[in-house]
């Protein structure tokens, strides 16, 4: 472990940690707007983007610091740096605002557009999540690894319905295979999987910040993640903008099984 990552990695926890108070202070009792793109933001979304930078900005002046949330301009934003920071300071907005307690802090750390390592804040389960590849991956304390049981119709997979009624056709066939978890926060399906609370995942619908933290975990734990409209990574710029990205992850059998039910895709 290089020591400018390791620095890197005790710096994201702790930064992510020190938030989790406005975190639960903020739950279901905050003004909430909507964006131009449909999607709702509060101003702890705000707050957690701003004190996560400011800590890591003040140890690392250098790295790249990109949010959904602090990001000013339109226009793509190169990723030029050795390290970048990519925050998705609430993921399941939504669910935070109504009270719902499936959300969570999403961290991604990237080193030269790769992420390498991610932490991640779960609300529900005030547990926190870390990992990368080389380092393992640590719920609560505690080692984890990708489901390893048999695919079953018990088998449970995170999954979103498609914004593009197109792809109801390929979402129904997951659905008619496995039990279905929608939390409301795409962090959390990967994460989950990651640490076998569930089998795998699909989703039709989530941008780079929904998944940088989660992506390192699913490959620290044994899994793999598969983009199907795309390669996504190395991550070359940072856009608002971008178009949704469709992924499925999960143990090597559940990956097998989901692609072969998504054959149209990717």
């Amino acid at each position: 472990m290089s020591p400018e990552l390791n620095a890197r990695i005790q710096a994201a926890q702790q930064a992510v940690l020190g938030q989790t108070d406005r975190l639960h202070k903020d739950f279901g009792n905050v003004e909430s707007r909507w964006k131009s793109d449909g999607t709702r933001v509060t101003a702890t979304d705000v707050a957690i983007s701003e004190g996560i930078f400011a800590e890591l900005a003040r140890q690392f002046p250098a790295d790249q610091y990109l949010s959904e949330e602090l990001t000013e301009s339109q226009k793509p934003i190169a990723v030029t740096a050795r390290f970048a920071w990519v925050l998705d300071p609430i993921d399941g907005t939504n669910n935070f605002a109504l009270g719902i307690p499936q959300c969570a802090i999403s961290l991604g750390l990237v080193e030269h557009g790769v992420p390498v390592y991610g932490v991640v804040y779960d609300f529900g389960r005030r547990s926190l999540i870390v990992g990368g590849p080389g380092h393992g991956v640590v719920d609560g304390g505690r080692l984890v690894r990708v489901s390893s049981a048999p695919i079953t119709r018990s088998s449970l997979i995170g999954l979103h319905s498609p914004s593009d009624k197109a792809l109801l056709a390929m979402a129904s066939g997951v659905m008619s295979e496995f039990k279905i978890r929608g939390l409301g926060s795409a962090t959390l399906h990967l994460a989950y999987a990651a640490t076998g609370i569930l089998d795998g995942c699909v989703d039709f619908n989530v941008k780079i910040w929904d998944l940088a933290a989660a992506i390192p975990l699913m490959q620290a734990a044994g899994g793999e993640v598969h983009f199907l409209n795309g390669e996504q990574l190395p991550i070359r710029q940072f856009d608002l903008k971008m178009k949704p990205i469709t992924y499925l992850a999960g143990g090597p059998e559940v990956c097998a099984r989901l692609k072969a039910l998504l054959g149209g895709l990717g």
